[in-house]
């Protein structure tokens, strides 16, 4: 194991740059910290350029398993300070592992599954929402997530700290037009559904998810696209008290609950 006395050695620049999208645009790398997300990167078969970990966290069992994964992949190491770490950390408290992991992109055509269902963030800008709905996504077996243009980057630490390792499971296209996205639905014969509050709308648990589907959800202000509606099947959530709507990472966990109950024939 190597040691990074200096802060200003350039695998700590890196890493520190990384919290900027333009940073990770330019180099296809981000950041995934912390025990939980070392551990899952680790297990993965995602490339990791390589790792920085304190002393105090490089004698913990959690992290010398990490460590002895990273040497088998034969993962570069760095035995950091406390305080240089912390210039490299993006977190409040630093649990003293780090990995920069290359970037897997996906593309429409990678995406496949019999009688598929994906789901589709359209503009959806909070980083927690998007990590969240990830995690759900993972959690309900879905077959991808695809981002349309606008929406946050996946890569982001924010939506990578939320996602809690969902992003190591899920293919996740980002950066997709309308036009590529309405035309992919078209081919692979796509039931396509788009969450709404209009009078057109029918109740979530009265459409059927049983076939090829993708379900459309919007952004936290401004919903779903007019031109995504007009080519899909309109779906609400019912709500029976005083709130006037759900947050958008709430929403897609009750709808792809009421995916997973169809699918795997739960009973009602």
């Amino acid at each position: 194991m190597q040691k990074i006395e200096s802060a200003s050695n350039p695998k700590i620049k890196l890493a520190a740059g990384l919290a900027k999208r333009s940073q990770r645009e330019k180099t296809g790398l981000f950041v995934a910290e912390g025990v939980r997300l070392a551990e899952m990167a680790a297990a993965s078969d995602w490339d990791i350029a390589f790792a920085l970990v304190t002393e105090r966290a490089a004698d913990e069992d959690r992290v010398q398993t990490i460590l002895a994964r990273l040497e088998a992949r034969e993962t570069k190491v760095f035995l950091v300070p406390e305080l240089v770490y912390a210039k490299a950390s993006g977190t409040e408290s630093p649990q003293g592992v780090l990995l920069v992991v290359r970037q897997k992109r996906w593309a429409l055509d990678d995406l496949c599954g019999n009688s598929p269902c994906y789901l589709v963030l359209d503009r959806v800008q909070d980083p927690g929402n998007l990590g969240t709905i990830l995690r759900t996504a993972d959690a309900a077996g879905m077959d991808g997530v695809i981002l349309l243009k606008g929406t946050v980057d996946a890569f982001s630490p924010k939506v990578v700290r939320a996602a809690m390792g969902s992003l190591f499971h899920v293919p996740v296209v980002a950066d997709v037009t309308e036009d590529a996205f309405l035309a992919f639905a078209e081919a692979r014969g796509l039931k396509v559904f788009a969450t709404a509050l209009d009078a057109t709308a029918r109740p979530h648990f009265a459409a059927s998810f049983r076939g090829a589907s993708a379900i459309v959800f919007g952004n936290e202000g401004a919903g779903v696209s007019e031109r995504l509606l007009a080519h899909a099947e309109r779906i609400y959530i019912p709500m029976y008290g005083g709130a006037e709507s759900l947050n958008v990472a709430v929403s897609s966990a009750i709808v792809l609950y009421e995916v997973v109950r169809q699918r795997h024939a739960l009973s009602d």
